[in-house]
Order: structure tokens, then C-alpha cells, then sequence
């Protein structure tokens, strides 16, 4: 069975730090771009970072920039989100997905990703 896990959500303070993790089972990683997106509650799930199937290109949303970074282990099927500095306005349920090409693409656009997992929750709040 094909599903992807997301971890390492919470809660933290602006200005701090957490890292999420993709967890893929079913499938190997490597064939596939994965991307992260978030869905703040009323609003539409948007595109924050993608990663090509070999690691070496990355994608990422204007808000997130020089605080978002998303890497990749294949050795270990993982996809990591390293955000910092995070903002109130960062709160959301985030996902990965993964995109049966190997490229992410111009635009980070969830209607090109195929497989999703189920979400974490990352709250910034004081």
C-alpha cells in the first residue's frame, strides 16, 4: 500500500523552529519530486516547497524563502521541511505529496501531485 506520514508538527513560539518529516511506505522515494504544502483553516492548500527526485533542485514559495528548506534522504525514503524563524501566519495543517515525475516543475501546484499523506499540525503562537 502506497501512503506517506508526516511528523513533527506542534506547537511553537515566533521566531522558533521545527522540522518535518515525509515518511513514504509502499514505494521508493526516489522515483518521485515531493512537494510540501499547507492549508491554513478557510483558505486554500498552497504550495511551500518542492524537490526533485535526485535532490539537486529545489522549489520554493516566496514567503518561505531563506527560512524553509526541504531535503531529501533517500536512503532512508524521507523528505524533511527545516523551517525557522516562523510566523504566526505560518500556522497550518502542512502535507507532502509525492508527483510521478522526477521534476518539480515552475509552479508548485498541488492538482500535479498524485499521492498525499494525511497532514501535520505546525501552530505558531505565544
Amino acid at each position: 500500500q502506497v501512503q506517506l506520514v508526516e511528523s513533527g508538527g506542534g506547537l511553537v513560539q515566533p521566531g522558533g523552529s521545527l522540522r518535518l518529516s515525509c515518511v513514504a511506505s509502499g514505494f521508493r522515494l526516489h522515483y518521485y519530486a515531493i512537494g510540501w504544502f499547507r492549508q491554513a483553516p478557510g483558505n486554500e492548500r498552497e504550495g511551500v516547497s518542492c524537490i526533485s527526485s535526485g535532490g539537486t533542485s529545489t522549489l520554493s514559495e516566496d514567503s518561505v524563502k531563506g527560512r524553509f528548506t526541504i531535503s531529501r534522504d533517500n536512503a532512508k525514503n524521507t523528505v524533511y521541511l527545516q523551517m525557522n524563524s516562523l510566523k504566526p501566519e505560518d500556522t497550518a495543517v502542512y502535507y507532502c505529496a509525492a508527483r510521478s515525475v522526477s521534476r518539480c516543475g515552475s509552479r508548485i501546484e498541488k492538482n500535479a501531485f498524485d499521492s498525499w499523506g494525511r497532514g501535520t499540525q505546525v501552530t505558531v503562537s505565544s
